[in-house]
């Protein structure tokens, strides 16, 4: 798929996550008390996600990149497509005021923005689980391209005490690291 198609589509898809609410019988997500953002940026991989139209094309290798940007965080995701070849999608977050850091807009296709909150983080930031409020997005990202299946599953099983459809999560499989960005 085109890049702008792409951006367009994750862009309708980010808009309905930044509109949703949690189903009436949720009650609001919480996330981690604090976020060092000057520690929580730099490379991750992804371990695991809930599966969404954004990401369709991706399907080996994602890796996400964060920068602090003066008041924003300048955000890098790149993914193996089916035919080997790279692809990527440049954009930015911004704090939410009052969140501790701990809750991000993201956005890949200026007005829009998505919600990105962090809800568990390891104390050495090697790993993370981030998901929407409306418990529709999730991911499981880690500091190196392999993870502990007891961690992961413990970061599986808070996503489903959250509310998330643990049954839902697929494996990224990290297969060989990426060329450098040009």
């Amino acid at each position: 798929m085109h890049l702008l198609t792409r951006l367009l589509v994750f862009a309708g898809t980010a808009a309905c996550a930044a509109c949703g609410s949690p189903p009436a019988s949720q009650p609001p997500l919480p996330t981690v008390a604090q976020v060092d953002l000057a520690r929580y940026v730099g490379s991750w991989y992804e371990i695991a996600l809930l599966p969404n139209r954004f990401q369709k094309q991706c399907v080996a290798d994602t890796q996400a990149n964060y920068r602090l940007d003066g008041e924003r965080v300048e955000v890098i995701n790149r993914c193996r497509a089916a035919d080997g070849r790279v692809d990527d999608i440049k954009g930015h977050a911004k704090v939410v005021p009052g969140s501790g850091n701990a809750r991000l807009r993201v956005s890949f296709f200026w007005p829009i923005y998505g919600d990105y909150w962090i809800v568990a983080l390891a104390p050495d930031y090697r790993h993370v689980l981030v998901g929407t409020p409306g418990r529709d997005y999730a991911w499981v990202l880690s500091r190196t391209p392999q993870m502990d299946e007891l961690v992961l599953n413990g970061l599986l099983d808070r996503a489903a005490a959250l509310g998330f459809d643990r049954g839902a999560f697929r494996r990224t499989p990290q297969t060989q690291p990426l060329p450098a960005a040009s």
